[in-house]
């Protein structure tokens, strides 16, 4: 039951910001026989859905280097990963209960909606900044960030579970001010883009 929750949990927290990277790697580490998924989760290990996943993770780390364009891949995601982690979590549950599985799909909606929205919020307020440099840095460290949890919680549940807590408390401090960080932003440019007239 650790394990499978760890595995859950890690699928669904990855997915928030990294999804494709996060189906990719399950399906070729179980594929390899370094990782054995639960019954639900085996479809993973399909070449065609490695395939198809390895090609989409390579667009989303090309795509969120680029700032800007950044943003609008985040937004576009928003539709995309949530879903995806309540979905992924939901299947690790599949061999048990139902009652399991629409608890682990709601608390991996959750899971990857906390990550999705610090990571979305975070990143449109780097690329206020006209350098590159920051978006690449915070880019770079989300992919480190999502392997690093994906094999933790694939090898390493227990320790997995205790950071994950640890993120949780720092994501629910900092999305507040995100968000009041974002429509600070959002005011700014909308006042720079009205005409002096309308804004008088």
């Amino acid at each position: 039951m650790l394990e499978t929750a760890a595995l859950a949990a890690g699928m669904s927290w990855a997915s928030g910001f990294r999804l494709y990277l996060a189906v990719l790697t399950a399906g070729v580490l179980s594929r390899l026989g370094w990782l054995d998924l639960p019954p639900g989760l085996q479809v993973l290990e399909s070449w065609w859905v490695i395939g198809v996943a390895a090609v989409l993770a390579l667009a989303e780390f090309i795509a969120d280097k680029v700032p800007g364009f950044d943003s609008v891949w985040d937004g576009i995601q928003t539709f995309v990963r949530i879903p995806a982690g309540a979905i992924l979590a939901a299947a690790a549950f599949g061999q048990m209960d139902p009652e399991w599985m629409v608890a682990a799909g709601l608390v991996g909606g959750t899971l990857a909606g906390t990550a999705h929205a610090t990571k979305a919020g975070t990143r449109a307020l780097i690329n206020i900044s006209p350098e590159p440099f920051s978006n690449w840095a915070a880019s770079f460290t989300e992919d480190v960030a999502a392997t690093g949890s994906l094999l933790l919680a694939f090898f390493l549940p227990v320790l997995f579970l205790v950071l994950l807590a640890v993120f949780l408390l720092i994501a629910v401090w900092l999305l507040p001010k995100l968000w009041r960080g974002v429509r600070r932003l959002h005011a700014t440019l909308r006042n720079r883009a009205d005409p002096p007239a309308r804004r008088t």
